[in-house]
Parts: C-alpha cells; sequence; structure tokens
C-alpha cells in the first residue's frame, strides 16, 4: 500500500486513521507498521495534525494492536499457531518467534519490536503461554513507546522518504534505522547551530 493512499486515509480521517492502521495491522493490513508510525511524524511535521495527539494515537494503536495478539492467543491457544504454522509464509516467522522467546525468555517482547512480522507473532506465542497480562504490559508497552518514538521521529524528520525508509529497515534491519538516526542527530545539531549563529548576528 502506497504512502500517498495512507496519508489519503489520515487527511480524511485524521487521528483514528493512525490508531486503527496500527490496531488492525496484527490481523494483516497491508501496511507496514514502520510506514504508518513515520507517517504519524510526517503529518504532525507538515500542521495536518497535532503533534502530541498524533504521537499517542499512534503509540495507543501500536500497543492495542500488539495486545489484541496476545489476547487471541491467550483464549485461543495451540489452535492459532496451528494455523499461523500451516501457512509457508508465516512459517519461519514462527519459527523465528520461537527461537526468540527460548532465547531471550520474555525480553524477546522487546527485541520482536526491531522484526517485522515477528513483533505480531511474539504477543501469540506469550498469550498462548500463559504469561500474565501484567508482564506482558510492562515489557511490550515500554518497547513499544521507545520504538514509537523513533519511528514517530524519523517520520517527523524525513516523512517524504518513509515508504524507502521502512523497506531499507526491513532488509538491512536495526543498521539501516541506526544510520538514519545517526543522519537525524547531525542534522539537527547542524540546524541548531546555524539558528544559533543566525540569533547571535542579529
Amino acid at each position: 500500500m502506497s504512502l500517498e493512499l495512507l496519508l489519503g486515509w489520515i487527511g480524511q480521517y485524521g487521528y483514528l486513521a493512525l490508531f486503527f492502521a496500527l490496531w488492525l495491522g496484527i490481523i494483516g493490513l497491508p501496511i507496514p507498521d514502520e510506514s504508518v508510525v513515520m507517517a504519524g511524524g510526517f503529518v504532525a511535521s507538515t500542521g495536518l495534525l497535532h503533534s502530541v495527539p498524533a504521537f499517542l494515537l499512534t503509540y495507543l494503536g501500536v500497543v492495542s494492536g500488539l495486545s489484541l495478539g496476545y489476547l487471541i492467543g491467550r483464549r485461543a491457544g495451540a489452535p492459532i499457531l496451528d494455523k499461523i504454522g500451516s501457512k509457508p509464509k508465516w512459517a519461519k516467522h514462527l519459527a523465528s518467534s520461537q527461537r526468540l522467546l527460548r532465547r531471550y525468555g520474555p525480553a524477546a517482547l522487546c527485541v520482536s519490536y526491531l522484526l517485522p512480522v515477528v513483533r505480531h507473532i511474539v504477543p501469540y506465542l506469550v498469550g498462548a503461554g500463559k504469561m500474565s497480562f501484567a508482564r506482558y504490559a510492562l515489557y511490550s508497552y515500554t518497547s513499544g513507546l521507545i520504538w514509537t518514538s523513533l519511528y514517530f521521529a524519523l517520520g517527523y524528520l524525513f516523512g517524504g522518504y518513509a515508504e524507502a525508509i521502512a523497506s531499507a529497515v526491513t532488509t538491512y534491519g536495526m543498521y539501516a534505522l541506526y544510520a538514519l538516526l545517526g543522519a537525524g542527530a547531525i542534522l539537527f545539531v547542524v540546524s541548531r547551530r546555524e539558528f544559533l549563529w543566525k540569533k547571535r548576528r542579529y
């Protein structure tokens, strides 16, 4: 799905478009989460939406979508995992999610945010494993806040390149994200110094 169409939704439905695009992502809505969050930052930078409510609705959409996965996994248990594993496209992601849980335990909820698709499967697994919701929320909501903040900031700074950024992060992982964050930090420092220099001149 193109960024233009997503931005059209936001233009028509405002803050709710951000929330529902992320909330429904857990059931396979064909919009990368990274693109949606960056689109929220982008429209906030243009003034179409106010930054604070746009960020809050974006964050709520992220954690609500993943919490829905947890609740489905807790209620449906093994049958939903069998259904996921029966699809070749999803089977490899399920295997990756299971390895992540075996290696990191509950902390896999934090690590999974860095991995597209896997971030949606891990909540199913911990829900099916009967992890308490309080423990799930502690790991997932905290990680979600950090993850949302990073991508929202990227969208605010580089929103016009949201699709390219999402594709790069999906292909090259966190190396691409670190490079983008480093570039954003450098641009911020340079622009801040120029602003202060101009201010001293006058």
